[in-house]
This record gives C-alpha cells, sequence and structure tokens, in this order.
C-alpha cells in the first residue's frame, strides 16, 4: 500500500510542488532576513548619528560651564576668550537635529535650543560686562547663566536618556524579530529536508517503477499478450542462439511449424472471443507437449512454432503435439475437434539460418496441410511453387493495394436472339516483372492465403466503376463478378456489395454474384443466409460449373438462387460426346423444372449455339461470341456489334 502511494503520479506532483514551495519560502526568509538586517542596520546608524550630535551639544555645553567657572574665578581677563569661543558652539548641532532628526528630535531640539539660546546670550553678557570692569554685574550674568545651564543640563539628560531607550529598544525588537526569522528559518529547512528525502524516496519508488515497467515491456515485446507463449521475435531471438551453439556443439535442431486445421470455421462461427479461449487453450497443451527446453511460440493467428534443441527429438515432440491436440476441446459446454498440419525442417541439414529454418518449416507445413499428412519433414521436392510463383504471392497484397489488377470483361448473349445481355468479369494481373498473369497463377494464392476477399472487394468496385462509365455513354451492361467461398461465409459481405452498389450509383439489378457449388457445400447453412440477405438486396445470384464438383441438387433446391452455369467442360464437348450432351440436357431440365436461367459457357461455334437454344438454353457465353476483352477493347465491341445489327437485313 505504501509503495503504491510512494510510485503514485500525484505523490510525485505533490512532493516536487511542496518541495519547489519550501525552497521558495526559505530563499525568502533568507532574503527577508538580509533586508530586516539593512534596515536594522541603517536605522541604527541614523540613531547613533543623532546620539552623535546630542553629544556634541552636551560636550559644548560642558565646555561652556567650565570656560564660564575658570573665568569668574579667576577674575582675569586672559580667561575671557575661551568663555567668548565656547559661547553658540552648540547652535550648529542642533540646526542639523532640528534638519534631520525625527519629530521627537525635532521638538527636544527646539526646547534645548531656547534654553541654549538664553545660555549663550548670559555667557555673552558675562564677558561684556567683565570688559567693562563691572565685576558685580559679571558675577550677576554668571549667576543666572548656571541658573539656566542647569535646566539646559536636565533638558540634555532626559534627552540622551530616551535616546539610550530608544536605541537599546530597537535593539531588543530587533533581536526578537532576527529571533523568530531564525526561527522560522530552521523550521523552513526541516521542511525542506524533509521534503528532499521524500523526494529522494518517490524518485527512487519511480526508478523502480520504471523498471517494472521496463521489464514488463521487454516481456510483451517478446511474447504474445493472448497466450503468453513467445511470440516471433523471441523465437527467432532463440534459434539464433541456438544456431549458435550448435556451430560450437555440431547438434542439429529442429523447428515445428504448427497450423491448426480447423480453426477459421471455429473462429467465424462461434465468434472472436471463443476462439480466443480455444488458442488460450491449444497454448496450454503445447506448452505440456513440448515440455524444456524446447521453445513454443506464436507467430500470429492459428500458426505456432516449437524450437526443438535436439533434431533427434523434433519427430518425438511433433507425435505429442498431434495427441494433444486431436482431443477434443471443451469450452462452454462445447466439444470442438482442432487438430493440426505440422511442418518440421532441420538445421543444418535443411537450412542456413533461421529465417530459412522457418520458411522450409512453413513449406513442410503447408505440403502436410495439401496432402493431409498430418506431419511432414522439409524437403526440397515440397516446394512445388517456384521462386517466381512465390515473388508472385508475396507481391499480391501490394498487387491490390496499387491497382496492378486489370478487369476483362466476356459477353453474354440471349441464346434466342443473340442480344448481349450482359458480361462475365474476369481478372488479370498486369504483373510488374512476370507481365499479364492469368487468374489460374495468382486466385488459389488469393484464397490459400486469406487475401481472396479484399480481392474480391478490389473487382467488385471496379466493375460497378466501370458498368457506372458504360450506363453513362449510354450502355447498360450487366455485370457478373465471381465470388469465393470466404465471402459467403463473411455476415458482413452482404453490407459491402449494398455499399458498393450505392457508391457507384447502379441498382442491384445489374450485378450478379456467382458463386460455385463447392462455396455452399463447405458450410451450407451460413452461405444460405448471406446468399437470402443478398436477394433481398436485389442482386442476382448465380450458381457457376454446376456438376463438376458435388452432389449438390438438394441444396440447390434451397439455395435462392436465379441462375445456373453449365460448365465448359459438358457443353464443349456435347456433340461429340454422347455422355455430355446427355448431362447438358438434364442440366437444362433440371434448372428449368426449378425455374432458373441457364447460362451455357465454353460455346466455341454457331451449331453448338444452335444446339442449345434449341434445347431451351437462355444465354451463352464463349469464343463463339466473344474472348474476354479490356473494357475499352469491350465498349468498341459493343459498337461494332450494334452496327452489324443495325445494318444486317430484317425479315
Amino acid at each position: 500500500m505504501l509503495s503504491n502511494w510512494v510510485e503514485a503520479r500525484n505523490t510525485a506532483q505533490t512532493t516536487v510542488v511542496s518541495l519547489t514551495i519550501g525552497l521558495a519560502a526559505l530563499a525568502g526568509l533568507a532574503l527577508w532576513t538580509s533586508l530586516g538586517m539593512q534596515r536594522a542596520a541603517t536605522h541604527l546608524h541614523e540613531l547613533n548619528e543623532m546620539s552623535d550630535h546630542w553629544g556634541l551639544v552636551v560636550q559644548n555645553v560642558d565646555v561652556a560651564d567650565h570656560a564660564l567657572t575658570d573665568y569668574v574665578r579667576s577674575g582675569t581677563p586672559v580667561m575671557r576668550q575661551p568663555v567668548a569661543n565656547a559661547a553658540g558652539d552648540a547652535e550648529e548641532s542642533l540646526r542639523w537635529l532640528r534638519a534631520n532628526g525625527g519629530p521627537a528630535d525635532v521638538r527636544a531640539a527646539t526646547i534645548v535650543g531656547d534654553l541654549y539660546g538664553d545660555y549663550t546670550t548670559l555667557l555673552r553678557e558675562t564677558v561684556a560686562a567683565g570688559d567693562r570692569g563691572d565685576v558685580t554685574g559679571a558675577s550677576q550674568k554668571a549667576d543666572q547663566a548656571e541658573l539656566t545651564l542647569v535646566s539646559l543640563r536636565k533638558q540634555l539628560s532626559t534627552v540622551v536618556q530616551l535616546k539610550r531607550l530608544e536605541t537599546t529598544g530597537y535593539l531588543r525588537a530587533a533581536e526578537t524579530q532576527n529571533g523568530r526569522l531564525r526561527l522560522a528559518a530552521v523550521i523552513a529547512f526541516v521542511v525542506d529536508l524533509g521534503l528532499v528525502a521524500l523526494c529522494g524516496v518517490v524518485l527512487l519508488g519511480h526508478r523502480r517503477k520504471i523498471l517494472r515497467q521496463a521489464a514488463r515491456s521487454e516481456h510483451e515485446a517478446m511474447h504474445d499478450a493472448l497466450t503468453g507463449l513467445a511470440n516471433r521475435s523471441l523465437l527467432v531471438l532463440r534459434a539464433q542462439q541456438a544456431i549458435e551453439r550448435s556451430g560450437r556443439t555440431g547438434e542439429p535442431l529442429g523447428l515445428l511449424l504448427i497450423d491448426l486445421n480447423r480453426f477459421k470455421p471455429i473462429n467465424d462461427t462461434l465468434g472472436h472471443a471463443f476462439g480466443d479461449r480455444l488458442l488460450q487453450h491449444v497454448a496450454h497443451r503445447l506448452t505440456g507437449a513440448v515440455r524444456d527446453p524446447g521453445t513454443v511460440a506464436r507467430l500470429g493467428g492459428d500458426e505456432f512454432a516449437v524450437l526443438v534443441p535436439s533434431a533427434q527429438d523434433a519427430p518425438a515432440v511433433a507425435g505429442r503435439v498431434h495427441r494433444a491436440l486431436e482431443e477434443p476441446v471443451d469450452l462452454d459446454g462445447l466439444s470442438v475437434d482442432v487438430g493440426c498440419s505440422i511442418g518440421v525442417a532441420m538445421y543444418p541439414a535443411d537450412s542456413a539460418d533461421v529465417h530459412e529454418l522457418l520458411r522450409h518449416a512453413d513449406i513442410a507445413m503447408y505440403a502436410a496441410k495439401r496432402a493431409r499428412l498430418g506431419t511432414s519433414v522439409y524437403e526440397p521436392g515440397l516446394d512445388e511453387h517456384s521462386a517466381a510463383q512465390l515473388t508472385v504471392i508475396s507481391d499480391l497484397r501490394r498487387a491490390i493495394d496499387h491497382g496492378e489488377l486489370v478487369l476483362h470483361y466476356q459477353p453474354k448473349a440471349d441464346a434466342r436472339t443473340g442480344a448481349v445481355c450482359g458480361a462475365e468479369v474476369l481478372c488479370r494481373w498486369q504483373h510488374p516483372r512476370l507481365g499479364l498473369l492469368g487468374p489460374d497463377r495468382f486466385i488459389p494464392a488469393a484464397e490459400e492465403t486469406g487475401l481472396i476477399e479484399p480481392l474480391t472487394r478490389y473487382v467488385l468496385d471496379h466493375a460497378l466503376a466501370q458498368c457506372s462509365t458504360w450506363h453513362a455513354g449510354g450502355w447498360d451492361v450487366p455485370v457478373s463478378v465471381n465470388v469465393g467461398a470466404q465471402c459467403l461465409h463473411d455476415t458482413t459481405f452482404p453490407d459491402q456489395v449494398a455499399d458498393v452498389l450505392e457508391r457507384h450509383g447502379r441498382p442491384p439489378g445489374v450485378l450478379t454474384l456467382e458463386i460455385t457449388e463447392s462455396a455452399i457445400i463447405a458450410d451450407p447453412h451460413r452461405a444460405s443466409a448471406v446468399l437470402t440477405r443478398l436477394r433481398e438486396l436485389g442482386v442476382r445470384l448465380s450458381i457457376d460449373d454446376f456438376g463438376t464438383g458435388y452432389s449438390s441438387i438438394a441444396y440447390l433446391r434451397t439455395m435462392p438462387v436465379h441462375e445456373m452455369k453449365i460448365d465448359r467442360s459438358f457443353t464443349t464437348n456435347m456433340r461429340t460426346d454422347p455422355s455430355s450432351g446427355a448431362i447438358t440436357r438434364s442440366l437444362l431440365g433440371l434448372a428449368h423444372n426449378l425455374e432458373l436461367e441457364v447460362v451455357a459457357e465454353g460455346v466455341e461455334d454457331e451449331e453448338t449455339w444452335r444446339v442449345l437454344a434449341a434445347l431451351g438454353c437462355d444465354i451463352v457465353q464463349g469464343y463463339g461470341l466473344s474472348r474476354p476483352l479490356p473494357a475499352d477493347a469491350f465498349a468498341e465491341w459493343l459498337r461494332d456489334r450494334a452496327l452489324t445489327e443495325l445494318a444486317a437485313p430484317t425479315s
């Protein structure tokens, strides 16, 4: 409790402010004391100067008295001059006192001056009588002067005594005030000393707090916040240290890269909070399965890694990890199966450094995931991607952000009239080094790396922007956009579609979203909910490549779709392959019974077109109509086709 108080920010602020005030008060006391002493010295100097002038007055009076006494006693003219000289000597001091003294001094100087004036007059009259030879007159004047002197001396004695009392009282008062100031200075010093000590304690407390925060920050920088496991930075650091030890000891080491198999659908279905708790349980199981001295790390998402100091232990650790993650996890009354795919890479057999070790373990993990092997050990032959393909995958995000993807448009036409009724949007990648890449070079990578959703948003945005441009030019061409399974499992996808339609000012009916039956089968309930919201929005829905993957007729009956697309593998060979023709006719009948429009892909020639039209196919698409074209070329193609239709004779 005390340490918390010491380390509190308010405590530090209060202590610093109090210390500042205390030091300012101590400095103020010192300045006040200095000024007080200066004032006291000045006043004492003034009092001393007054006393000195009163002393001169007393001294002059005494000198005159002694001179008069000597003159009277001797009766000789020789003693006359001292009396004449002493008469009036104190008048200068009395004038100074009246001019510079305080009120009391002025009053006293006035009274004493009057007596002293009488006394001086009598002295001079005594000398004058003596000069005339009037001994009796001189004696009488001398007696009168003595009587006046008594009064003068009493007055001077009173004044001198008062001046002494004033000086003594002032000194006593100054000493009292100085004593109080000294006491206040001592108290301020003691308080400041206490505040300095408290400030030191607070600073030490904050130093400890900063050290703890630094340690916590260092731990957070090296550990995953959700699971408490090591993160990628700490894994790389420990792997580098292990490689250095391996270089000294010759002991090889292993790295396991672990990816959970069914985490994404669980996370999407039950929510991120459930997914986070599941990851914490997985981390706990991994830690128990690996044991020391291995390092367990979470690299991000549902991807974990295990650094095994001995390569010989790597297969055993992989087996324990599989067994630990094969057991269902019970959370909130739900039992979920996770499972994992593990890739194993060795140092120095497979890799020269830590980054290559991680990359090779990642390649092995994806090989295990694709082949459903559970665990796969890296071999050079496992990497089925060329270096160029790996570059393509790593550049895909940048391509989306920098607008390197371009759209081509393949027209669709009414099978009976030949009128253009829309266009399918096909994505191409204008790679800065590899040139124009077809969708087979990057779409699978986008689906595998989770970039299919931003890629789909990109295609939707640019396709509807082009649709709006065509509309402004007088061409109303609906567009069809392919949508991956991840979009159908995203409950926010209908809102995204609504936003892009509104942004480009196009009605929902101009957009057809083409989905594969495999996307529906993966999670039929969620896909059905998303498709229903899209249909309610007014967007048209089409099942693409129907009949090539799954037996999804039961789902087709309940899915809110508008059209079915027959795959080119059936239409292209329908005139030469009886089975393809039978399947095509069956699919046409099925679609019409379900009140769906039918689009036939792969229509390469007019004969196939006529056969499909005779069978009741609604829309055709293929090279027999046009190849996919860039936007400008597509607009030119539309103009040429319109001119051709206008020039054609009417029957």
